[in-house]
């Protein structure tokens, strides 16, 4: 059995499918859009919010605000979500409107976080209940501080945006003392697939298989559900 570990990139998704058990015999793809995935039967991990309440109290969904303190100085990259009239807002001026009304106490969008919303809401008109079984909330900071005996990664991965090549290289050995191959990062990836992607699926491919196996926990534990019954948890 294969799953996948998923992460969104500039030209559709990065996705590294790996064994369900054993070494991980990894095979890293780009994949336009997200329905193929969702339709393969396959478990699937995706770094993006699966859930969307209608509306937020405090800074974020549930997911966000209980990943947070696991991460220490890599919580920023934690974005807060606002709720679903936001996401489905056409610019960030109405994001920001709806974002206000339904938050307690009122919030806007951050720009970083409205970038998102178009893979955000791709993935909302996938899934369902039924098919949420097998399509689990990862995020990739929050994959490596637990493959990394639940310490949070030293160095960032992206300052002002640029990946750092300190911070990719502590998180490829990581990887690699996992069972990737040593060579596997530095072999040739599809055009417009950036190596900082590329690793990101690969952690969230190894948390994948944690929650094909029962293994992975959801932060919140137990999951929320927002209002359509979609499971509101970052799993790790």
């Amino acid at each position: 059995m294969r799953v996948a570990g998923v992460d969104g990139c500039r030209l559709g998704w990065a996705v590294v499918e790996v064994a369900a058990a054993g070494p991980p015999d990894p095979l890293l793809r780009l994949v336009p859009d997200a329905a193929a995935l969702v339709a393969s039967g396959m478990v699937v991990a995706i770094d993006i919010p699966l859930g969307l309440p209608e509306r937020i109290s405090g800074p974020g969904r549930a997911a966000e605000k209980a990943v947070r303190p696991l991460l220490g100085p890599r919580q920023s990259s934690i974005f807060s979500m606002p709720g679903r009239a936001a996401i489905y807002a056409a610019t960030y001026g109405e994001a920001c409107a709806a974002a206000l009304a339904a938050s307690d106490p009122p919030r806007k969008v951050s720009r970083q976080a409205f970038q998102i919303f178009p893979k955000v809401r791709e993935l909302d008109a996938l899934l369902s209940p039924d098919n949420q079984g097998r399509i689990f909330e990862c995020h990739a900071e929050v994959a490596f501080w637990r493959l990394n005996g639940e310490r949070a990664m030293p160095t960032a991965k992206r300052v002002k945006g640029v990946p750092t090549r300190e911070g990719l290289a502590e998180r490829i050995a990581l990887l690699v003392r996992l069972g990737f191959p040593a060579d596997f990062f530095d072999r040739a990836r599809p055009t417009g697939l950036p190596l900082v992607d590329a690793v990101d699926a690969a952690a969230i491919a190894l948390i994948a298989r944690r929650c094909a196996a029962g293994e992975a926990t959801p932060f919140p534990d137990p999951p929320e559900c927002d209002e359509r019954g979609l499971r509101v948890a970052i799993w790790a």
